[in-house]
């Protein structure tokens, strides 16, 4: 390996309506992907809760509560860096909690919060009606997160159609940019490896996409092939199918080379 880089992890869950269930497979996930060498695991959008819209859901908590704890301890045990995929974190109107994915350094620390910012409502024909800003408030900041071994640069899903994002986090120096989703299996089908390598190539960084996978209820399903792919568009890891995790190094001498390859990023006019 290079003198800077880092051991990676994606995780694929199928998070459902049982949240004891949930956190458990998400700490079991991250605790296989350590003992396989990775130093950064990320678990994927809706980590502790994932059902139908409409449904009942867990009741929001703060930044600080017990989901976070949980999480913060197991990254002091093992001395990793987590990506707490999101959760519903409590805002100031009851009833429309923040979309949050946290980032929790090896000593347990909050590195970094991001809350979503582009919500999910869409109306195909054939799929679910999905309608995220009826019950979540959206987050208005841009984040980077200086995580020691790189600089990451937070989103989460519906996110990932938005390029002037990904455009402003690597302005501010992102090397990796983060994507924990619950991607739909039918637009998953059809965009999320083009948008995941596209992002990847625009910005040069980069991109760990961890996802959601399967059935969650009746009529709500998400594509999975949670992944990693590099600056140059490769796809170098990837769980297809399955709760799972897939490793990658990233290699960041390998990244500044390409961009002082390729300036694309300083060439920009816009």
């Amino acid at each position: 390996m290079s003198q800077r880089s880092v051991v990676a992890a994606v995780c694929q869950m199928r998070s459902g309506e049982d949240v004891t269930r949930n956190l458990q497979s998400a700490e079991t996930l991250v605790r296989d992907a350590a003992r396989a060498g990775a130093s950064f695991v990320a678990l994927p959008e809706c980590m502790v809760f994932l059902k139908s819209e409409g449904e009942r859901s867990p009741e929001a908590q703060s930044i600080a509560g017990p989901w976070t704890k949980k999480f913060a301890g197991l990254a002091r045990e093992l001395k990793i860096t987590i990506l707490m995929g999101s959760f519903p974190e409590a805002a100031d109107e009851a009833g429309r909690p923040y979309n949050t994915t946290l980032l929790l350094g090896p000593t347990g620390e909050r590195v970094a919060a991001y809350r979503k910012m582009h919500l999910f409502d869409i109306d195909l024909p054939g799929l679910e009606h999905l309608k995220e800003s009826r019950a979540t408030t959206p987050g208005t900041e841009v984040v980077v997160a200086d995580a020691g071994f790189a600089k990451l640069g937070l989103s989460i899903c519906y996110d990932l159609r938005f390029p002037e994002l990904y455009r402003a986090l690597s302005a501010q120096g992102a090397e990796v940019l983060l994507v924990p989703s619950a991607f739909t299996d039918r637009t998953g089908r059809d965009h999320w490896e083009v948008l995941l390598r596209a992002r990847a190539i625009e910005n040069l960084c980069y991109v760990m996409a961890p996802a959601q996978w399967g059935r969650h209820s009746a009529n709500r399903a998400s594509y999975g092939h949670a992944m990693v792919v590099d600056p140059w568009g490769a796809v170098l890891a990837q769980v297809p199918d399955g709760e799972g995790f897939a490793l990658a190094v990233l290699d960041f001498d390998r990244l500044h080379r390409l961009r002082a390859e390729l300036p694309a990023l300083r060439a920009k006019k816009l």
